[in-house]
């Protein structure tokens, strides 16, 4: 699917990405001495993971002009990222995080060097050359509006625009509560968020903690009643569920996951979740097709180092695809 940079991106993702430092060893980070560089940022995960499969997509950002926002847009254009919609910051630092090595398939801890950073001062105007008509698909996530409120007001704006152009869009709410001022004010701008949304795509406890419902299917209910057209549930190990009317008709089921020998490092699987979800769906498969879809690019990511090394091309994705045991 050769793409003409001159042409506008197709897929859009907004949000803001960050050098990473992971150690290389585990421990408490007040220990560790040495540490590699890499990408970090869920939006942009899913960029890389949607341009890795042939997609033309572009990434709205704010990096300073730094070092590491230069590190940032460079690791973006060699990933095949469209570059136009990312705005140089003279005035605020690129955000830094550091995150820890960890084992047994734990969840790594990790420390964010982010507060003021150019990213926090995305606003509606970063938007303004924004090709909306070229525009087939939006990807938000609930980081973006937790970063300021200026970022929260872009959000609102690129999902109302793309919805008037006739894009779809898709939601991860990504919860992070140690940016919101409060766990009420995060579910109610995540659910009217999530409202304007084709295809919300949440974890399980996530789902739980936003709708107050305890089930996938209630869940699920919670945002197709808000005019979602389909909901998928991220259910760690087992899988996922799926509830919606994507194929003209109302239905559910949970699919199961795909095993993996060696957890390595779990962040990371959501965003490879969301880009097999997406792309299957880009490409007309079934709700069906795009739940197994997600689930196997998902198990890709926890099986390496670092949030996107493991999101595959489109050669590799048939490979796996067609080792898959069918239904």
């Amino acid at each position: 699917m050769p793409h003409s940079i001159s042409s506008p991106p197709e897929i859009l993702t907004f949000g803001e990405a960050m050098a990473m430092f992971v150690a290389d060893t585990p421990g408490d980070l007040s220990g560790i001495e040495g540490f590699h560089r890499r990408l970090a940022g869920a939006d942009n995960n899913v960029a890389i993971g949607l341009s890795r499969l042939g997609f033309h997509v572009g990434w709205l950002s704010r990096v300073g002009t730094d070092s590491f926002g230069r590190f940032i847009q460079a690791a973006l254009t060699a990933e095949g990222i469209d570059d136009r919609y990312i705005h140089a910051d003279a005035q605020h630092p690129t955000g830094l995080l550091f995150k820890e090595r960890a084992q047994g398939g734990a969840d790594p801890r990790v420390e964010y060097f982010r507060r003021g950073s150019a990213a926090s001062h995305l606003s509606v105007d970063d938007a303004r050359s924004v090709d909306f008509q070229a525009l087939n698909h939006l990807h938000a996530t609930g980081i973006t509006p937790a970063l300021s409120e200026s970022a929260c007001q872009l959000s609102h704006h690129l999902m109302e625009q793309a919805r008037a152009h006739g894009a779809s869009i898709s939601f991860d709410p990504n919860l992070r509560p140690s940016l919101w001022p409060s766990e009420n004010v995060m579910r109610s701008t995540l659910n009217e968020l999530a409202g304007r949304a084709d295809w919300v795509l949440p974890g399980l406890s996530e789902g739980q903690l936003l709708t107050g419902q305890k089930t996938p299917y209630d869940i699920a209910g919670y945002y197709l009643d808000q005019g979602a057209s389909a909901v998928i549930i991220k259910l760690g190990p087992e899988g996922s569920y799926y509830r919606g009317n994507l194929d003209g008709h109302e239905e559910s089921f949970t699919v199961g996951g795909c095993p993996v020998a060696e957890v390595v490092d779990t962040v990371g699987a959501g965003d490879g979740f969301a880009v097999g979800v997406i792309s299957a769906l880009l490409d007309g498969a079934t709700a069906r097709q795009a739940a197994q879809r997600g689930n196997l690019i998902g198990a890709q990511a926890i099986q390496v180092i670092g949030d996107m090394e493991g999101l595959p091309s489109r050669e590799r994705l048939q490979a796996l695809e067609a080792e898959q045991p069918t239904a």
